[in-house]
């Protein structure tokens, strides 16, 4: 058997990818819609909710961060914009300078973006450069002695370069993965971890009907987890998951694309001159691969986490068949539209798929399309329980599980109303099909969660001290790890009254996460706080009611304070009512309070985990 692919394989610099190429399909484009399953947004509650203090989310932290989104470097971005709402001015016109009205795109699609755009002008500038296309596509067809009716692909000329693709579709067969349960071993998470399709044992929803978050509890089976990676699972650890994208929005994207539907599963040659990607934390390097258009569009593209940046709509501007549509993209990639930019990527929650029905004449190449979107990266779980206990026999066979809990993300979506995030809603979706097929009867669901360990190290597993007295305050889904420390210091006799919870909730009856699952003594070590039932309090007022308990176990040997959830709202407020805490019971003015768990952070004495 030979090996053939298109033409041509020689300088990358000369290449033309068959992505630009292909000449777009006539055939209809199916349009894929789902009724949402999501749960009725709950009425608000008649009592009136404490007022929350505002927070903001960190959307760059680098002047490489900075230049990727805006397409300008810090020093361009300081010049024109203080970050102050100032560049808006921008939009003011100038004497002398000729504008004109475009007309919107009329669909719902654009009309959701928001964008207030009056007049623009004629003459633009300060167009960033089309981005550096740094991924291929190339068709591959495997040639047999008997001829083949219909093929359009050519001999490749350098038997070097057929030799190494024959050599990678080797590679590719002999590995045989199935890439609906797992991504493509390429996909590697850091070294020396690979991804491990973990059978789902089973899984229910923790959070009850009303509950303004829903929360899924699942319990993976690990009993074939490869053992040579030499770090064992961990009290307090997480492991990372490798979700994909949702199967129907990846086909919304081929689909507005016009990608043909026999290629989306073909094995295609990807080459790439630089970078990590199709990697997760892979070298800085060219790489040339087998895969599927699917498979990178499933596992390595992020298509809804990231804001639009000015190489996107760049690019989305050169494909952009309707001159309207492209004279409104490269406005907003222009100087002039630096305000209407700023007010468009901060604005609601875009996802690839709305950009692209937004602006319906405009479809790059799908290779040249990759070169400009984020990877898609792991997401990581923390660990809700001791996974060295945790051992069920089914089957005739010992199963030994871990346990993890995920909260359930949304956003505002255009469409469907909104949508869930890539891991969460992929876990969703997961245990709601287990469920359903076991309600058809089927008693163990063949359904998987791909996954790797790597971070039995985090801070909360790292600081874990089996004697000292520990305090472990959480709030939702944070809540999650220390139930596992729970249940290891309940096995010890002498540590049973060393071990106390404060766990924040909004309403016990709909969403106490893993209430009567902490052991023998839970009613003795566990204090659950409630913000919309009873007396109405958040888990910092709690922190500041058990102001002796916080002073005493700090200050004891080996005593250790945890801090697990998000950090908006419930991190900053367990902050300020520590940093009282050691104001009233230390005597302290408030830059000293600040300072003593500081230094108690430091020789991990008080650890935090927020996200």
């Amino acid at each position: 058997m030979s090996v053939s692919v298109e033409p041509s394989v020689g300088a990358m610099s000369g290449y033309v990818s068959e992505e630009e190429t292909r000449t777009p399909s006539i055939a209809p484009s199916l349009t894929y819609s789902e009724d949402s399953e999501d749960q009725e947004e709950p009425q608000p509650p008649e009592v009136t909710p404490r007022k929350r203090r505002a927070s903001t989310r960190l959307i760059a932290q680098s002047p490489a961060d900075v230049q990727r989104i805006t397409g300008e470097s810090t020093q361009q971005l300081l010049n024109r914009c203080c970050g102050g709402g100032c560049c808006m001015d921008l939009q003011k016109k100038e004497e002398g300078v000729e504008y004109e009205r475009v007309p919107y795109p009329d669909n719902d699609a654009f009309r959701s973006l928001g964008l207030e755009i009056d007049e623009i002008p004629t003459v633009l500038t300060k167009i960033p450069d089309l981005p550096e296309q740094i991924t291929f596509l190339q068709s591959i067809r495997q040639v047999s002695n008997s001829s083949s009716p219909v093929d359009s692909a050519v001999s490749v000329e350098s038997p070097a370069s057929s030799a190494s693709i024959e050599a990678s579709l080797k590679t590719l067969s002999l590995e045989d993965l199935d890439t609906s349960i797992q991504p493509p071993s390429f996909v590697q998470p850091h070294a020396p971890y690979h991804v491990f399709a973990a059978k789902i044992h089973n899984t229910r929803e923790l959070t009850k009907p009303g509950a303004e978050k829903r929360t899924y509890h699942f319990d993976l089976d690990i009993t074939d987890y490869p053992h040579e990676e030499g770090v064992d699972f961990k009290v307090g650890g997480a492991i990372g998951v490798s979700a994909p994208n949702d199967t129907a929005a990846v086909n919304q994207i081929f689909d507005l694309l016009l990608v043909p539907r026999f290629l989306r599963d073909k094995p295609v040659l990807l080459r790439t001159t630089r970078g990590r990607w199709p990697t997760v934390w892979g070298e800085d390097e060219a790489r040339e691969l087998v895969t599927t258009r699917r498979d990178l569009l499933t596992w390595c593209t992020d298509i809804q986490s990231y804001p639009p940046t000015k190489t996107l709509l760049r690019l989305l501007a050169e494909y952009a068949i309707d001159p309207y549509e492209k004279k409104m993209l490269m406005f907003l990639c222009s100087g002039e539209g630096q305000g209407a930019f700023c007010d468009f990527r901060t604005g609601p929650h875009i996802s690839l798929a709305q950009i692209l029905s937004a602006f319906p004449s405009a479809k790059p190449p799908l290779d040249k399309l990759f070169s400009v979107l984020q990877q898609l990266m792991p997401r990581f779980y923390s660990l809700s329980n001791d996974p060295h206990e945790s051992y069920e026999i089914r089957d005739g066979k010992q199963h030994r599980l871990i346990e993890i809990a995920v909260t359930v993300q949304e956003t505002p979506d255009w469409r469907a109303g909104c949508r869930t995030g890539v891991g969460s809603g992929f876990f969703e979706r997961q245990s709601r099909k287990y469920v359903e097929l076991q309600k058809a009867g089927e008693s163990a669901p063949q359904l998987y969660i791909p996954m790797f360990k790597g971070l039995m190290a985090n801070p909360l597993a790292k600081e874990f001290v089996s004697d000292g007295p520990m305090l472990l305050i959480g709030a939702g889904v944070g809540i999650a790890p220390f139930r596992g420390f729970v249940q290891h210091r309940l096995k010890n006799a002498n540590c049973a009254n060393k071990v106390w919870v404060l766990q924040g909730i909004r309403d016990s009856l709909v969403d106490e996460l893993y209430g009567g699952e902490w052991g023998v003594h839970e009613d003795r070590v566990k204090k659950v706080v409630q913000s919309r039932r009873g007396e109405s309090r958040y888990v910092q007022d709690e922190v500041l009611h058990q102001a002796d308990l916080v002073w005493s176990i700090v200050n004891s040997v080996d005593g250790r304070v945890f801090v697990c959830g998000s950090s908006q709202g419930m991190g900053e407020g367990v902050e300020a009512a520590l940093v009282k805490v050691a104001m009233k019971k230390g005597n302290l003015e408030h830059d000293e309070a600040q300072n003593f768990w500081d230094l108690k952070k430091e020789v991990g004495q008080y650890i935090t985990e927020t996200w």
